[in-house]
């Protein structure tokens, strides 16, 4: 896989401000979730699975990421999608392109997604398949070193890229949504030893869920067992904007105008939203003349989500 590029955007509050362009990974849109997903599929073919199953809503990068790689390589897939929170499905350019990779969404409540993918995995089973659920069992637990893998090897990437540019990133900012990047930067920030400050930037959880979920995912990666990773975990929630798919016209500004000034797409899921939030986090906290890596984690169908609704706006 090859690296991606970092480079110098603006400044905020006297900071000079990179961004890592992971969205310009190679495929399907890349972003992180083409790094996870990658590593679930060799995940798979070590264990000689043939169908693949995951989990996500309409907006899931993951799941638009899984369903190409799955068509690709000629693996059957499944995408176990919830509702909304208030029972409604939004169509969006993500679920558009899992349908053309010919993966079948099995569509649930939030109130029974582990009864769904049992049921799901058991007609398979019957079957005679294989399947391999990307998150584990039912609960989706028993898969958390697989992700975390991914972002573990990113950090190395960035140590390599500091010493190509000559420069020390004092804080690696990024949206937290499943806390599987931010578990493998930590990672890999534990084991390098590293100076970065790592702060998630939430667009949806609350700060205890996510710390536990991510304590999780270090335990697993690390075959350690309740060990408190808290001191290694900085997940800032301030920025929610009433949770999930959320945003407001402040966060549709910042997208705007980070577009026109650098022809870099954001969207207002996960990148824009934590992107504003990283720069109210500065300047709340009063930091200043730092080095800031931004991780542009990628969703640019969800980006053209954003431009068509404005459209439809105005």
């Amino acid at each position: 896989m090859n690296k991606t590029p970092i480079s110098k955007i603006k400044k905020i509050n006297s900071n000079d401000i990179y961004i890592k362009r992971d969205d310009l990974l190679e495929e399907s849109f890349g972003g992180n979730k083409y790094r996870i997903a990658k590593e679930y599929f060799n995940d798979m073919k070590k264990q000689k699975k043939d169908v693949i199953i995951a989990y996500g809503n309409s907006r899931s990068n993951l799941c638009r990421v899984i369903a190409y790689l799955a068509f690709k390589n000629d693996i059957p897939c499944y995408i176990v999608s919830p509702n909304d929170d208030d029972g409604s499905r939004t169509n969006t350019f993500n679920s558009y392109l899992v349908n053309i990779s010919n993966a079948k969404y099995v569509y649930c409540d939030k109130t029974n997604v582990s009864q769904t993918i049992e049921a799901l995995l058991n007609q398979l089973l019957t079957k005679g398949f294989k399947p391999y659920y990307i998150n584990g069992d039912k609960y989706g637990i028993g898969n958390e070193k697989t992700p975390v893998r991914a972002y573990e090897k990113t950090l190395n990437e960035i140590l390599k890229q500091e010493l190509d540019l000559g420069i020390k990133f004092d804080y690696i900012f990024f949206a937290s949504g499943t806390g599987m990047t931010q578990s493998g930067l930590i990672a890999g920030k534990i084991i390098n030893k590293s100076y970065h400050n790592i702060i998630g930037i939430s667009v949806a959880r609350k700060k205890e869920q996510q710390i536990e979920k991510i304590n999780l995912y270090l335990n697993g990666y690390f075959d350690s067992n309740n060990v408190d990773y808290n001191e290694h975990i900085n997940f800032v929630d301030d920025y929610i904007c009433g949770g999930y798919g959320n945003y407001n016209s402040e966060i549709s500004d910042s997208i705007i105008e980070i577009y026109k000034k650098s022809g870099i797409p954001l969207d207002p899921i996960y990148t824009g939203k934590a992107f504003l939030g990283m720069e109210k986090y500065l300047l709340n906290n009063n930091i200043k003349e730092k080095n800031i890596l931004f991780i542009h984690t990628g969703g640019t169908p969800l980006f053209f989500d954003f431009i068509n609704h404005q459209n439809k706006m105005n």
